[in-house]
């Protein structure tokens, strides 16, 4: 990475990513030898300096100081091997970092193994049957519909619909889309049956010129954050001079992945002609990713139906990713399967949690898996080898059917458990859900991951696919990753580097078997390393992956403001004078924004019990607001001198600051959210305070 592109990136996002060029030479102060029998037996100084080797990042020139010879000689020889031992040091931890050893490699495939030879792969072939890709034309049909798209190809549908739904889309998102109508439609005419619409229909560009005039297009993006997207070199690409510095990058969220996907193509094609791509190092860079004013959006910030929207745009987002890397992913089918008795094992996720329900309300992940996982951050994060030693297989039978028969009636002891048995028993409840942790339908996306060659689009990919994934899964997942962090973190004690935790945990992951997968394709290396890489992304930059783009934000606002002015297509009369009215005070908020005042409700419960003023300045934050609140929270209403009440009712630590309507449907702010810019972005928004709608979940 250059360190010029770097500054300019930083400078629009977050103001400090500056790198500063490091040097990698060790420092040495050198002191006459007090071992003089040593020095003794040295040979003679010759005068002649040793020739560096200018490739060392640790190798460096001594010249003697003023003493005799032999000192000097001593001396030097002392540097000299404190330098060779710390480069060796130095080489063997970036060594460990870059690839995974013998000992992961051999560990992965010994998984794979137990996999194969467990129970339930008994059953493997009529599994394999059950699941089954789509036929032709299914495949479209089935894509458009989660996609929200399926009045595409209704006979039906009218042109209204179209344009609302597709105003949001970028210019590489609608390419896709329409990929996908001119397939099914190519199906239909295969098997002689007429196409209810012409593609030609939909995407006409007259209906979004005569139906949206007051839209503006989609893929006029920002030109700051193109500018910002095109100055970001290819990560595979870093100038001589910074090989040895810390490596950086940059996650630029304004843009849609698939539009930043055609500036990457087309700079490696650049780099491609003029240069020579180095080979990436395996080493994981650190990730900026500059925080725009209106802040970070958590997946568990959003309302249930504004985070359908986003799975909607995230799927085709990230099908026009898969369509420019070329990237042919084919969802499969799960058939019904008998589920067994059991109550915890082999249960689908859903049903698991909606019992669960029952017990702790709100819940987001199985209690079983709770339990499981809090036991294991007690006794088993210091155990050499967590994870990858096996437990005895006769414990685990007992200790399974102990917990299946006794869990829910508390009648469980874990002090007698061995960690090594519980791990082992946490890999096999991922095992045998009867669908895989990370679906049927993206779990071969997921492995096709590990062909991307750029690190970004492996983190654009990973990021899309996981706002696709049902709520119960992505929970589920975040508190398995969160714990595998947790094993990462005291690596110095229980040996587990990330290596070593990713090569485990990849094959319970993606091999599952319900899906004919790829992963295990030829028993070489690569497919090990590969695999595990993906894992080990996971692992890595999983607090990153659990967010929402800023450009998903802003499509998921735009198609909410175009459907709310629907009723504006019908007269043109209508339409062009209530657009001005909406221009119009759409400008308005925008004249005094010095003396801009919000009034904002507080609810308790769900009762709004009062109110609150507040002056926006434009250094004003939603920290700030709730900063306020809390001081007036503290008072006693009763009592105007300042009395704080003593039980704490009144304070909510848990309290957040929440945008409800308008463009959005309810959205839990960032504290860091410039709050004028916010209001400039959702004027017909309200703001209100309350407690957070995730307080009481465990995991997420």
């Amino acid at each position: 990475m250059g360190g010029r592109e770097e500054v300019v990136v930083s400078s629009s996002g977050s103001g400090s990513g500056m790198l500063l060029p490091h040097t990698m030479l060790s420092r040495f102060r050198l002191r006459p030898s007090k071992k003089v029998a040593r020095s003794k037996r040295m040979k003679p100084f010759s005068g002649k300096k040793k020739a560096r080797n200018p490739g060392s990042p640790t190798e460096m020139s001594v010249e003697p100081w003023a003493g005799t010879q032999e000192q000097a000689a001593a001396a030097a020889e002392d540097a000299r091997g404190t330098s060779h031992e710390q480069q060796q040091e130095q080489e063997q931890q970036q060594e460990q970092e870059q690839r995974p050893d013998k000992l992961c490699l051999d560990s992965f495939w010994t998984e794979v193994e137990t996999i194969r030879q467990g129970s339930g792969y008994a059953e493997l072939d009529c599994a394999r049957r059950d699941s089954r890709q789509s036929e032709e034309g299914e495949q479209e049909e089935q894509w458009l519909a989660d996609a929200g798209l399926s009045n595409l190809i209704s006979e039906d549908s009218q042109d209204v619909d179209d344009a609302v739904l597709l105003s949001t889309l970028t210019r590489t998102q609608a390419e896709a889309v329409q990929r996908r109508v001119e397939s099914y439609t190519l199906s239909l005419r295969k098997r002689n049956k007429p196409a209810p619409r012409d593609v030609r229909d939909v995407f006409d560009p007259p209906i979004n010129q005569t139906l949206l005039p007051e839209q503006q297009p989609s893929d006029e993006l920002s030109q700051g954050s193109m500018a910002s997207v095109a100055k970001t070199p290819l990560s595979v690409v870093t100038p001589e001079h910074q090989r040895g510095a810390i490596k950086e990058e940059f996650f630029i969220t304004d843009v849609a992945y698939c539009e930043q996907a055609v500036i990457f193509l087309k700079q490696a094609k650049l780099v491609q002609n003029n240069s020579q791509r180095r080979k990436e190092d395996g080493t994981l860079p650190r990730v900026v990713c500059p925080k725009c004013r209106l802040g970070v959006t958590r997946i568990q910030d959003l309302s249930h139906a504004d985070m359908k929207k986003v799975r909607q745009l995230a799927l085709i987002d990230m099908t026009a990713l898969c369509d420019l890397l070329e990237l042919e992913v084919k969802r499969h089918k799960t058939g019904k399967r008998k589920i067994p008795e059991s109550s915890l094992f082999g249960v689908p996720l859903a049903t698991l949690l909606e019992n669960d329900q029952k017990i702790k309300a709100n819940t987001s992940t199985p209690l079983f898996l709770q339990a499981l996982l809090s036991f294991l951050e007690k006794k088993g994060l210091d155990s050499e080898g967590i994870l990858r030693v096996p437990g005895s297989q006769s414990r685990i039978k007992l200790l399974q059917q102990n917990l299946e028969t006794n869990f829910y009636s508390g009648n469980v002891s874990w002090d007698e458990v061995s960690p090594n048995d519980a791990a082992a028993l946490l890999k096999k409840f991922i095992r045998e859900l009867p669908a895989p942790l990370l679906t049927a339908e993206y779990l071969n996306t997921f492995s096709a991951v590990r062909d991307i060659t750029e690190l970004k689009q492996k983190l654009h990919m990973l990021n899309l696919l996981i706002l696709l994934l049902p709520e119960p899964n992505r929970s589920t997942l975040k508190a398995l990753l969160e714990f595998l962090s947790k094993v990462v973190s005291r690596e110095k004690r229980n040996r587990m580097n990330l290596w070593a935790v990713a090569t485990i945990m990849a094959p319970n992951l993606f091999l599952h078997k319900a899906v004919p997968s790829r992963l295990t394709d030829g028993a070489g290396k690569g497919q090990a390393e590969k695999a595990a890489d993906v894992m080990r992304l996971l692992i890595r930059y999983q607090d990153l992956l659990w967010t929402i783009p800023n450009f998903l934000m802003s499509q998921v606002r735009r198609l909410n403001e175009n459907s709310n002015r629907r009723y504006q297509f019908y007269d043109r009369r209508i339409k062009n004078l209530l657009r001005k009215i909406h221009t119009d005070s759409r400008e308005k908020p925008t004249k005094n924004n010095s003396d801009l005042c919000r009034t904002v409700k507080i609810q308790m419960g769900d009762v709004v019990s009062s109110t609150m003023e507040y002056q926006l300045s434009i250094n004003s934050r939603a920290s700030d607001l709730l900063t306020q609140f809390q001081r007036q929270s503290l008072r006693s209403p009763d009592n105007g001198k300042g009395k704080m009440r003593r039980n704490g009712s009144v304070t909510h630590p848990d309290c957040a600051l929440y945008e409800v309507g308008g463009n959005i449907g309810e959205h839990c702010l960032d504290p860091d959210t410039h709050l004028l810019d916010l209001f400039n972005s959702n004027s017909s928004g309200e703001w209100v305070i309350k407690l957070r709608a995730n307080a009481g979940r465990g995991g997420l």
